[in-house]
């Protein structure tokens, strides 16, 4: 498999090569062969007893036992412009299955590089020791983070595995739909998470193709692809729309936007705005962020047009709204549908 440099072949399993992995560790991630895993700003506020992942006031997720990881850390299709993560080392589009590494090596693996992480807060006097100690051991696992966790080949029984441990309460996947064959493979393969999340940013063809830049020809085909699956998933669905100052958030969009999320029919929808962070602040300008009350507005009207979703909630630090489905009801709050089996 030629990548361009971006990994090297040590040994059988795919590695990060070993100057992007110091370049990751800089910035905190904890690094297994292809797999990352991070604490995120709202797991360490919440070390401290301060504020919580609007996770955690949406779904009822405990934010110091969540751990953030992906089995496909410098893997994606997409070079999205608002993304905060470390993108500019992406280069092959396939995770060859012979040489990946296992689903419980690389949890193990991950839980051994996250432990490392959350023992730097035991010094900091400001910590909550019981978080601390509960956080060792994650309830809740959201597999996202960098790359395209859907590009894992054996995803499936990476979240089968999970679910048999015995301290999983939910498991949350953030796919960017460019692996339609993949969501099908896990409700064929009775692996469904939780909870799916589709990154959702375009409307229309040519929006979506600006926005995304995607490596694929066919990416708006596999997009909508994945968008009707969501439909018949036999999970809790989300779309998760970020919103993107001139790109996206004209009221003009909107009617597009009601035809669509009718289509995907899912349970909810976080309407958020794009936060200049990271890596993303090489190609939008602060001034790129919309205002709470701009996405409320935006929310509050596609609601409106789409006929059956009404406002739920919100969280104006994360600048973000929150869709229910009113023809699909169900209990936001993940204890309802804990993954113990």
């Amino acid at each position: 498999m030629s990548c361009s440099g971006e990994f090297v072949e040590d040994n059988e399993i795919i590695q990060i090569k070993s100057s992007i992995q110091q370049q990751l560790k800089k910035a905190k991630y904890g690094v297994s062969d292809h797999s990352t895993v991070e604490l995120c700003h709202w797991t360490k506020k919440s070390f401290k007893g301060e504020e919580s992942c609007y996770k955690h006031k949406f779904y009822g997720i405990s934010t110091h036992q969540c751990m953030e990881f992906s089995p496909a850390g410098m893997y994606c299709e997409n070079r999205c412009v608002y993304c905060w993560r470390p993108m500019e080392f992406y280069d092959s589009l396939v995770m060859d299955p012979t040489r990946v590494a296992e689903p419980q090596e690389i949890i193990t693996k991950l839980m051994a590089e996250r432990r490392g992480l959350i023992m730097g807060h035991y010094g900091d006097p400001k910590s909550i020791t019981k978080k601390l100690d509960e956080s060792l051991l994650p309830a809740h696992y959201a597999i996202s983070l960098s790359g395209e966790p859907t590009m894992y080949p054996k995803l499936p029984e990476l979240i089968k595995y999970l679910k048999t441990l015995p301290a999983t309460k939910s498991i949350f996947l953030v796919t960017n739909g460019q692996e339609p064959q993949m969501l099908q493979r896990l409700q064929d393969e009775d692996a469904l998470p939780t909870q799916i999340y589709l990154s959702t940013n375009a409307a229309d063809y040519d929006s979506f193709m600006r926005i995304n830049k995607p490596r694929y020809d066919d990416s708006w085909e596999r997009w909508n692809k994945s968008l009707e699956l969501l439909s018949k998933l036999n999970t809790r669905t989300v779309l998760r729309m970020t919103l993107i100052r001139d790109h996206n958030n004209s009221e003009s969009m909107i009617p597009s936007f009601a035809s669509m999320i009718k289509r995907a029919n899912v349970h909810f929808i976080e309407i958020k705005s794009y936060m200049h962070i990271g890596r993303s602040t090489n190609r939008l300008a602060r001034s790129d962020m919309l205002e709470f009350e701009e996405v409320s507005h935006f929310a509050t009207q596609l609601a409106k047009q789409s006929q059956i979703y009404s406002v739920m909630d919100e969280s104006i630090a994360s600048r973000i709204v929150l869709l229910q489905n009113q023809e699909r009801l169900i209990d936001p709050f993940i204890a309802a549908y804990a993954q113990t089996s």
